[in-house]
């Protein structure tokens, strides 16, 4: 009897400590699946316009070490052209322009929900020379003492629309138009200057304040142009909505916009 009391003890000792290992190996896979999903990798691709290069590229880096888990792609272009690629389905997480037509097309297109689109900063458009010029041009009114001019492309580039516009209220459009280098962005315009392959370029204010190379002569007014306006927004097809809201969100904190203020962006 006392081999049998003893048999049936060992027995319930067995199963206590099978289920004992089987509860524990459960949590640890509970454990290990947290941990991967915790640790898995994203990239969100964040279509902006090229006048934002430099400030985003120091928001980004700010913003991986706090989220090591999510890498940022950046296509800088014009907002004519990306607004085109996002249309034709290009895979992109964020859009972030220099036009609010181009980013309302894509609301209309019903690519961005608008309470996901968000105003976040202003620019100025400025007449920018060789560091070295000698041709005398110190205001909008000069340009006409210019043998080539550049702007970016007006129909894809913003800053080409906002400068065509300025010249045409200064009425200065029609005696330069055919002196006109256009640039694909506005950094090309920028190149186009630095390199004196043109006497004058119009730009914002951001893009001549990285370059050592070129000097502001001036501003034009605000009434000579559409406001200058940089929308971002989240595209509705995003394959990491989650990652894409936290980035959208993480620029319009105070830290970033600092940066992009620090840039020479207008806080709106």
């Amino acid at each position: 009897m006392k081999k049998l009391y003893s048999l049936i003890f060992s027995m319930m000792l067995l199963g206590l400590v099978v289920s004992g290992c089987s509860t524990n190996d459960q949590a640890k896979k509970s454990t290990d699946t947290k941990q991967e999903v915790s640790q898995k990798k994203v990239e969100l691709t964040i279509s902006a316009a090229a006048s934002l290069q430099d400030a985003l590229n120091d928001i980004k880096a700010n913003f991986e070490k706090s989220n090591p888990n999510v890498k940022i792609n950046f296509n800088f272009g014009a907002s004519g052209a990306l607004q085109q690629q996002i249309s034709q389905g290009a895979p992109v997480d964020l859009f972030f322009s220099a036009a609010e037509d181009k980013f309302n097309n894509l609301v209309q297109e019903g690519l961005i929900d608008k309470s996901q689109g968000k105003d976040v900063v202003g620019n100025e458009l400025v007449l920018v020379v060789p560091k070295d010029s000698t041709k005398a041009i110190n205001s909008f009114e000069d340009i006409t003492k210019a043998d080539k001019v550049s702007i970016g492309t007006p129909e894809a580039v913003p800053a080409g629309q906002y400068g065509k516009e300025t010249l045409e209220n200064l009425n200065i459009w029609k005696s330069i138009e055919g002196k006109v280098v256009y640039g694909k962005d506005v950094r090309q315009v920028l190149s186009y200057v630095e390199t004196n392959n043109v006497d004058a370029g119009i730009v914002y204010k951001t893009d001549a304040l990285t370059s050592t190379k070129v000097k502001i002569v001036a501003t034009a007014a605000e009434n000579t142009h559409d406001p200058i306006i940089y929308p971002l927004g989240v595209i509705k097809n995003s394959k990491q909505p989650k990652e894409a809201q936290l980035f959208y969100d993480y620029l319009q904190n105070a830290e970033s916009m600092n940066i992009l203020e620090k840039y020479g962006f207008k806080g709106l």
